[in-house]
């Protein structure tokens, strides 16, 4: 729990860096947006404060995350950033489709714009948009909240990219679609990631068996274990990001007594351990007899 705990503090550092560069640059987007007069810059602040807020819900859940568990909440508030990964998935798609239907707008009437404080502007959040990705990169696989707040990160430098592309054509050609075109990319881009992260999300809310476990190969390993006839009402599923739980009926094989069966769970939870990485195990020992006289449902 420890080494979790750290972990958490350490991914909110981060987090608060980033949130702190994100915001600061989303208060650079609107004043520069009305200086200019830059629809595109403007557009593109609205999308910086939707991850702004993403950033945010992150935080909120890192720090719940590590609140320790109550009579009521058992496993405590780890489920928190699974609904916070939802969360930005959401956001993420929200966003997506506006910036896709935006692009749309702008196809019918592409609106003019001072290209140069434009391009100006948008080098700037590149590089904050770089610092927040080197800060979130290596702890992203970390949990799908972070997760999450990565892909937020990642969203807003395409942005930056986009529009600093958009800026350059448009001040060397003066062909305002660019910024239309360059948009339907970058919508593009992150839908097909975006929905990755709410699937992942979902499975772990509907306590679906995670994609890295095979149950058949995790029965094999359950029924090699001496003294264990037959498994049933296999379960496996993710509290959260990184810790998985299993509870399983296991069989004992004729002519064993039932004070073999704490040896039997022992050396079962240990293989599952051992071959899967999960360490939250609930076993329950039945003998042979009494299996074959339950009625089949």
């Amino acid at each position: 729990m420890s080494e979790m705990l750290s972990v958490t503090a350490k991914n909110r550092r981060s987090l608060w860096i980033v949130f702190g560069l994100t915001f600061t640059f989303f208060l650079v987007e609107v004043i520069g947006g009305v200086l200019t007069n830059s629809l595109a810059l403007l557009a593109d602040a609205a999308h910086m404060l939707t991850d702004v807020g993403g950033l945010g819900l992150a935080l909120f859940a890192a720090w719940m995350s590590s609140k320790p568990a109550t009579p009521q909440r058992t496993y405590g508030y780890y489920r928190v950033e699974i609904l916070a990964a939802l969360s930005n998935a959401v956001v993420l798609f929200l966003m997506s489709f506006f910036i896709l239907y935006e692009a749309y707008r702008r196809f019918q009437e592409p609106p003019e714009v001072a290209s140069l404080p434009m391009l100006a502007v948008a080098a700037v959040g590149l590089v904050v948009n770089m610092v927040g990705i080197a800060l979130l990169r290596r702890t992203s696989g970390d949990s799908l909240n972070m997760q999450g707040a990565y892909l937020e990160v990642v969203s807003d430098l395409l942005g930056s990219v986009g529009v600093i592309v958009a800026a350059v054509v448009i001040w060397a050609t003066g062909w305002y679609t660019a910024d239309a075109v360059f948009s339907v990319v970058i919508g593009l881009f992150i839908l097909p990631r975006t929905w990755g992260l709410m699937k992942q999300a979902v499975n772990v809310l509907m306590e679906a068996t995670p994609a890295h476990i095979n149950l058949a190969e995790l029965e094999r390993v359950m029924l090699a274990v001496e003294g264990v006839a037959s498994v049933h009402d296999l379960h496996v599923w993710t509290i959260t990001s990184g810790i998985d739980a299993m509870s399983a009926h296991v069989v004992l094989a004729s002519g064993l007594t039932p004070s073999v069966s704490e040896v039997v769970a022992e050396q079962v939870a240990g293989r599952v351990k051992e071959s899967f990485s999960i360490g939250h195990t609930t076993i329950q020992v039945e003998r042979a007899d009494r299996r074959a006289s339950e009625p089949s449902l």
